[in-house]
């Protein structure tokens, strides 16, 4: 028997040893087209190379394409279990011509694979044409010799393929295989063609036109090749079986899922098994591609395989959480193929275990709430919409959850009453956005956000990716359809790599680009919690509202910021180890060039303590462990040990990062939102530039890493070396000649007071005098001389003239200073402060203070000193 593996094996070796490159699977988040939730066919990745936006070094290529449709317009998820060949995750195999061989040779390497390689009986087999594409009805019959009754000539859009309303498009011609006349159906086209007995294995797209417009349509210069085949389908087709659920692929994790649960794999929970099996391979493909449960987006389409799941497990009567303990078979006989499965297993299995053990928490209160309505209920009649929202709002089951347990029981549930509870829930939130400040202004942003949606952020795994332009709005909160160049204008998209300002980390910036335009971001802002704002100006062109847009981040500066981020949390916890776990966060910054971080802690961070946290940071660093992030309920996650950030506003999920490890399983766990590196070492290094106090009991300390580490360290040499230059020493000589330079000037700066001192007493002489009133007053001006040495020189003079007045000023930068000393045998009769105010008030200056027998103030007029000096001598005299 082929098994899965083998027939994957054998596709994709013909089309290589036929000229083909083999091109790995692309992840299942497109970044390259922003109106699928998720990659649904094998030309997803390709879809530039067909529009020519993007070339390759090949001009064919085959690929096993991992695809999930169960979200948007392809949605299979509700079917899955209860029939033979609907899926949540499956495989497409595919070949495709990127302007090289086309309809006759793609024909040709076709029915060469089918019927020789694969061993597929022609007699089986028939195909189906556009209604007039007579090209390829004659290729079908000179290569296959396949009758006229066996080319089917199909006049509907089933058999003509379109990427959109505009865009690449052509025929399609399908391979049907016919299990025979014992399975009921028709050929296509026929009245009964819905039957299972003749199967699409694989269609070809001729992609030779480009749709203009609804009227125009064009041919392509350089026609192409799109290929499509299901591997679950092919699989049955050759393992002898009529239900894609029996091929070895899924039917050893249907079997081991019945081992796990100890029940029969083809008993009563048939259906359940089925479910299981499905979902646990788009839910671990998900998780391995980046996606985490949510209640938005993509996560919550995770969100809604995984639970359904996991309520079929319930239902098999296991009490314990099941899928994650199914990550290893699915790991044997998936992760040869897909290597990010190994590489993401432990994710997978912990990020499952995590979300089941949290819903069985309310599954049982959930479903004893369904019961009690149920049992309510007359005959024909809907659950209620409102039970169905409180069941999705407080027990977090999908609406869709609660439709498929009522499914078994013929029960439908009232879905305009569910929208309308949801409707509800809207303007309550509006109406809690009102009042005044921050919250009147995010509040602007409501209704753009109620009538466009969340923004759903790819950048936690990619810096590029195309988006749809949903809105502008301009300086005058008006929404424009278009912008030009010059226009400084807020962006929304549907989905984007840009990260929005929060949680202490700045916003992207870079570049916004569609076919007519390009703007260029400056900032990135998040308002109500998931509503991102793209803020630039318009560089060239313009740019439309419902435009695709190709949106790239600075990558290098994103990297340069996930550094920081990450070198903070690790900063965070080194903190606490060093100086005790009193430390907390009070405010971060992180942006590329450096980070600050903001703790309670009550005294300045001495050396040791400073090295001992820069070792520890770059101990985590040369460790170059895993960096792994995980969403989590607040609660439990805070349980758990996460530090919550100050000043982050959470949800009732929040991400859990996790990074380093050594003695204890983890360094650091934090709950963030941000950015962050793959693993410790691409952080780069680490360096406290700065330490500081930035209130009562809150420390500061700034640092750098990565290419700004280098910057800095550069920068610090440069002013070594400049240093030493001066000196015309090494730089290593720099410590004894700084410390022979201050000790010189130290000796020249007391040889310099002693002069300036025997220059205001008269140079050993005596000090200048004269007698006013009776009273000896020495009264002087001295320039240049520091104000903190007058009072030394002012009580020199007194002890020369013994009894009297002493007046100094002095001048430097444009102002002066003033001491007056008064002997004690005066004190009675004259106070110093008194007469220094009068002296300040001659300066330009107000008051002064001191003793009675010395005081000192000072002025902002330098010119006015000799005054200042005259009108204390005029305050002898009265």
């Amino acid at each position: 028997m082929q098994t899965a593996n083998d027939i994957r094996s054998t596709f994709l070796g013909f089309f290589e040893k036929n000229g083909h490159e083999v091109v790995p699977s692309s992840p299942l988040v497109p970044r390259n087209d922003p109106t699928l939730m998720f990659t649904n066919a094998g030309m997803v990745q390709f879809k530039n190379v067909f529009t020519g936006v993007e070339k390759r070094d090949y001009v064919r290529a085959t690929t096993a394409q991992k695809c999930v449709r169960a979200g948007g317009k392809h949605n299979d998820l509700d079917n899955v279990g209860y029939t033979a060949r609907h899926h949540t995750f499956f495989e497409m195999l595919g070949n495709f011509s990127f302007g090289d061989y086309f309809k006759e040779r793609a024909i040709e390497l076709a029915w060469t694979l089918i019927t020789r390689e694969f061993g597929i009986p022609a007699e089986r087999l028939l195909v189906t044409v556009y209604h007039d594409d007579d090209e390829a009805f004659g290729h079908w019959k000179k290569i296959a010799g396949l009758p006229d009754s066996r080319i089917i000539r199909i006049p509907t859009s089933d058999n003509f393929w379109a990427m959109g309303d505009t865009g690449p498009c052509g025929p399609c011609s399908e391979i049907f295989y016919d299990h025979g006349e014992k399975i009921a159906g028709g050929p296509p086209g026929s009245a009964d063609q819905d039957g299972d007995r003749f199967i699409e294995i694989w269609n070809l797209v001729f992609m030779q036109y480009e749709q203009v417009d609804k009227e125009t349509r064009l041919a392509l210069p350089k026609p192409s090749i799109d290929t499509g085949m299901g591997l679950e389908r092919l699989a049955a087709l050759l393992q002898g079986k009529h239900d894609n659920y029996d091929v070895d692929l899924l039917r050893s994790l249907i079997e081991a899922s019945a081992d796990a649960s100890n029940t029969d794999p083809d008993g009563p929970f048939r259906v359940s098994h089925r479910v299981v099996a499905d979902h646990l391979r788009s839910s671990a493909f998900l998780i391995a591609d980046g996606v985490l449960p949510s209640n938005e987006g993509r996560g919550y389409v995770l969100r809604r395989i995984m639970r359904r799941a996991m309520r079929h497990a319930q239902m098999m009567g296991c009490r314990d959480p099941l899928l994650w303990r199914l990550v290893p078979a699915l790991v044997r006989q998936m992760g040869p193929a897909y290597p990010e499965l190994e590489r993401a297993s432990a994710a997978i299995a912990d990020t499952l275990k995590t979300e089941e053990t949290r819903f069985r928490a309310t599954l049982d209160k959930g479903l004893k709430l369904l019961e009690d309505e149920i049992s309510a209920l007359g005959g024909g009649q809907k659950l209620p919409g409102a039970v169905a929202f409180k069941l999705y709002d407080t027990y977090g089951f999908p609406l869709d959850l609660t439709q498929d347990a009522l499914k078994g029981r013929g029960i439908a549930v009232d879905t305009d009453g569910f929208d309308a509870e949801m409707k509800a829930q809207r303007q309550r939130a509006k109406a809690a956005w009102a009042g005044s400040g921050e919250a009147a202004t995010e509040g602007a942003w409501f209704d753009l956000k109620e009538r466009l949606g969340a923004s759903e952020f790819l950048g936690y795994d990619t810096t590029e990716a195309e988006g749809r332009i949903l809105a502008f709005v301009d300086a005058a909160n008006a929404e424009p359809a278009e912008v030009t160049e010059g226009l400084e204008v807020a962006v929304i998209v549907n989905q984007t790599p840009f990260y929005g300002e929060s949680g202490g980390q700045v916003g992207d910036t870079g570049l916004i680009e569609t076919a007519t335009g390009r703007l260029r971001v400056t900032d990135t802002q998040k308002k109500l919690g998931d509503l991102i704002i793209h803020r630039g100006v318009v560089e060239s062109g313009r740019l439309a509202v419902g435009s695709d847009a190709r949106l790239v981040v600075d990558a290098e500066r994103r990297d340069a910021t996930r550094a920081h981020h990450s070198a903070t949390h690790l900063l965070h916890a080194a903190l606490r180890q060093t100086l005790g776990e009193h430390v907390t966060q009070k405010g971060s910054q992180v942006g590329p060039d450096r980070l600050r971080f903001d703790f309670a802690h009550n005294q300045a961070l001495d050396l040791a303590e400073l090295r001992a946290v820069e070792a520890q940071v770059n101990r985590q660093i040369r460790a170059n462990a895993g960096v792994a992030t995980k969403v989590m309920g607040q609660e439990e996650a805070i349980k758990a040990g996460a530090m919550a950030l100050f000043g982050e506003k959470y949800g009732d999920e929040v991400r859990v990062v996790t990074m380093g490890g050594g003695e204890a399983a983890t360094f650091s766990v934090e709950l963030c939102g941000g950015t962050h590196v793959r693993r410790t070492g691409d952080i780069g290094g680490f360096k406290i530039v700065g330490e500081s106090a930035v209130a009562a009991g809150i420390r500061r300390v700034e640092a750098v890493t990565g290419a700004a580490f280098l910057a800095w360290a550069q920068a610090e040499e440069d002013l070594l070396h400049r240093a030493a230059e001066t000196l015309r020493i090494a730089p290593a000589d720099l410590p004894a000649r700084i410390a022979q330079v201050l000790d010189d000037r130290r000796k020249l700066e007391r040889e310099l007071a002693e002069a300036r001192k025997q220059l205001a007493t008269g140079g050993g002489q005596g000090a200048a005098t004269r007698t006013i009133a009776g009273i000896t007053y020495a009264g002087r001006v001295l320039d240049g001389v520091p104000a903190k040495d007058l009072k030394g020189m002012a009580d020199e003079i007194k002890k020369q003239i013994g009894s009297g007045v002493v007046a100094l000023a002095a001048t430097a930068d444009g102002k002066a200073s003033l001491v007056v000393a008064v002997t004690a045998d005066l004190t009675a009769k004259f106070s110093a402060v008194d007469l220094v105010r009068v002296g300040s008030e001659a300066l330009g200056g107000k008051g002064g203070g001191g003793r009675p027998d010395m005081a000192q103030a000072g002025g902002p007029d330098a010119a006015k000193a000799e005054a200042a000096v005259e009108a204390i001598a005029a305050a002898l005299e009265k």
